[in-house]
């Protein structure tokens, strides 16, 4: 009888033939649990471990690995995506220059490590010359790491309290990851989709956001396991880029059209592999210091199950 692995991942283009049974690892099954809110099962990985495959968001990873959470990544980058549109305004706001930002409360949704946050927080640094330092950072939630203790400018946004309304009051000068279309809200990038794209073809920007982690235990019982599982994430994923390269894809998401703009520049918009992301990585890595998610640089060896190191799809 077959193992049957019990496993969390969001549907989207390169993960929906393994999710449909079209693609299946070679000696297991996967059971798939559906969720409404995928940050929640973040969650319940990291503090109960409750999944024995679970798509994760890297800050997130990270940040529960130097803290000793008991599962490993595997080199599977389900999510990539764009974050200039992420960092958001008032209509009539004064904040119109990077400057505006230092020495004001910028809203964060949820907790400090969530890495569309951090990816923002980078792009405000490089391109707006913001000191990260200068700006009281107000959260919207909780650290899925419970024993994660963020930077003394980190602070509560306060109870009961919603981003959007306390950006519109004017407590918040500027906000990350807000709902969007608002009304009184708008991106701080007036075109922010552009920008990303000139961020990714002139400064290499093509942010990863979401990796699979693999229970430690069953990787020890199992070490063949980390590379079925990138094998078959690795063959759905590479009937999705065919059909987007094809056209076939009749009505294009939002991440489907991120995909589209990488193909621009690249011959495969969702590589798998250490190696072929080794700059983004080495990247996100750096930022995990310098915001203080991280006291020291995790080597990508004690990051991903040693099988997958070499492997490249």
């Amino acid at each position: 009888m077959r193992p049957v692995y019990k496993t969390v991942t969001r549907t989207q283009g390169n993960n929906r033939a393994l999710k449909d049974g079209i693609v299946k690892p070679r000696d297991f099954d996967l059971e798939f649990e559906e969720l409404p809110v995928l940050v929640h099962g973040f969650r319940r990985m990291v503090r109960e471990l409750a999944y024995d495959v679970s798509e994760m968001a890297l800050t997130t990873y990270i940040c529960a690995k130097d803290h000793g959470v008991g599962f490993t990544a595997l080199p599977i980058f389900l999510v990539r995506d764009f974050h200039h549109g992420a960092i958001q305004v008032r209509d009539d706001a004064s904040v119109t220059s990077g400057a505006d930002f230092e020495g004001s409360r910028v809203g964060v949704s949820r907790g400090y490590t969530v890495t569309t946050g951090v990816w923002a927080r980078s792009i405000l640094r490089d391109e707006q010359g913001v000191d990260l330092d200068k700006v009281t950072w107000a959260l919207t939630g909780d650290e899925h790491v419970e024993a994660y203790r963020p930077p003394a400018n980190v602070v509560p946004l306060g109870a009961g309290m919603k981003m959007e309304d306390a950006l519109l009051s004017g407590d918040l000068s500027a906000a990350i990851g807000p709902k969007m279309d608002v009304p009184g809200i708008r991106s701080f990038y007036d075109k922010p989709f552009d920008a990303a794209v000139k961020a990714m073809k002139t400064r290499g920007l093509y942010p990863i956001n979401h990796l699979v982690v693999v229970r430690d235990e069953l990787l020890q019982q199992n070490p063949d396991i980390a590379v079925q599982l990138f094998d078959a994430f690795a063959e759905s994923k590479r009937l999705y880029v065919e059909d987007l390269k094809a056209g076939r894809i009749a009505e294009p998401t939002k991440i489907d059209k991120v995909h589209l703009a990488a193909l621009e520049i690249m011959d495969d918009p969702l590589p798998y592999g250490i190696e072929p992301n080794l700059a983004v990585l080495e990247k996100l890595m750096a930022e995990a210091v310098a915001q203080k998610i991280v006291s020291r640089p995790l080597s990508f060896e004690e990051l991903f199950a040693a099988p997958t190191h070499s492997l490249v799809a």
